[in-house]
């Protein structure tokens, strides 16, 4: 197998981890589809890394990693916080649905945001990919915090996704 295609098959398992963290949502087990998120965490950490050390760094991982990071990161986080803790936020639980879309949205405009900056020293905006697996620890704790935490946090980490605050890059 060419080496060069390794990283994005981290990436695209990274997004199996997503989609699957959709799925244990729908079937009502948070707890799983959390923890999904944060393995595509670890997958996500690796993609990048392994494609500057085979040198297969590419435009089509680059894309790839992005639409990998909407589904595992924007979209899986925002539904499952939905669907376990902000569904009944507000009348018919609108509040709590238009919580978890300026999530998803915010994810995706910071997301398209960094493709098009090409800034290698660090990050404007928070990346997706803590924001999401912030919010999935969060449901990792769901049992010990109060329900105020899960909106507040939506509403504080699309905020910090889409504004023009520097984060280091590590």
């Amino acid at each position: 197998m060419n080496t060069k295609y390794i990283p994005c098959l981290f990436t695209l398992t990274n997004l199996l981890f997503g989609v699957l963290s959709l799925v244990y949502t729908m079937a009502g087990d948070f707890q799983l589809a959390a923890i999904m998120v944060l393995f595509s965490m670890v997958l996500d950490a690796m993609d990048g890394r392994l494609a500057r050390r085979l040198d297969a760094a590419s435009p089509f991982g680059k894309e790839l990693d992005s639409l990998a990071d909407l589904v595992s990161f924007g979209v899986a986080p925002a539904i499952m916080v939905y669907a376990a803790k902000l569904q009944g936020l507000g009348p018919h639980g609108f509040l709590g649905l238009a919580l978890a879309l300026a999530f998803s949205l915010c994810g995706a405009i910071r997301l398209a945001r960094f493709n098009v900056l090409n800034i290698s020293t660090y990050f404007v905006g928070v990346p997706i990919t803590a924001a999401g697996s912030l919010m999935a620890l969060l449901i990792l704790l769901s049992n010990k915090l109060p329900l105020l935490v899960y909106p507040v946090a939506m509403v504080i980490l699309s905020f910090l996704m889409v504004s023009n605050i520097k984060v280091p890059k590590y």
